[in-house]
């Protein structure tokens, strides 16, 4: 069977990633079971689940991809090189993997955010406005340099000006 043969010691095996799997399924399996009925009084609506996918994306980049997200990925990721390389093995070797991945970590951002939203929902909606802010700031950011840079390469293309 593939990734379970003994000459992979050290190298992430399926059940590595199971076992990650199954903290995050027992993690949803505590929210729902202690927020049982709160969910119905007070439901995430539709117009909601942008905002919440805003502030999920926030803290994905975050932890994924910015400086100030290294302090969670140093244990598990060798950040010299411009790629980022998950150390160790085993199941440090799949964290290390998932602290990199923004789809990955976006996952558990969104067990979090939403459980919050259940939990607490007014504490959750300051907290969504400021990450949904903070990643729409991150949008435009982009997008102004991205204007900037074509903006500068079709002036660099025209002929000088008498």
């Amino acid at each position: 069977m593939v990734g379970t043969k003994a000459d992979m010691d050290g190298e992430t095996r399926p059940v590595d990633y199971a076992a990650i799997n199954a903290v995050w399924i027992s993690l949803a399996a505590a929210l729902v079971a202690g927020t049982r009925g709160r969910a119905s009084k007070d439901p995430i609506t539709t117009t909601e689940l942008i905002p919440l996918a805003a502030a999920t994306f926030a803290v994905s980049k975050a932890v994924a991809r910015e400086r100030i997200g290294t302090w969670v990925r140093e244990p598990f990721v060798d950040e010299d090189d411009d790629r980022p390389k998950p150390k160790g093995g085993r199941i440090r070797r799949a964290v290390g993997e998932l602290v990199t991945c923004t789809r990955c970590v976006g996952t558990w951002s969104a067990l979090g955010v939403v459980g919050l939203r259940i939990a607490k929902p007014e504490a959750s909606r300051t907290v969504t406005a400021v990450l949904a802010t903070s990643a729409a700031n991150d949008w435009l950011q982009a997008g102004f340099r991205l204007l900037t840079e074509q903006t500068n390469l079709v002036g660099s293309k025209l002929p000088p000006q008498d």
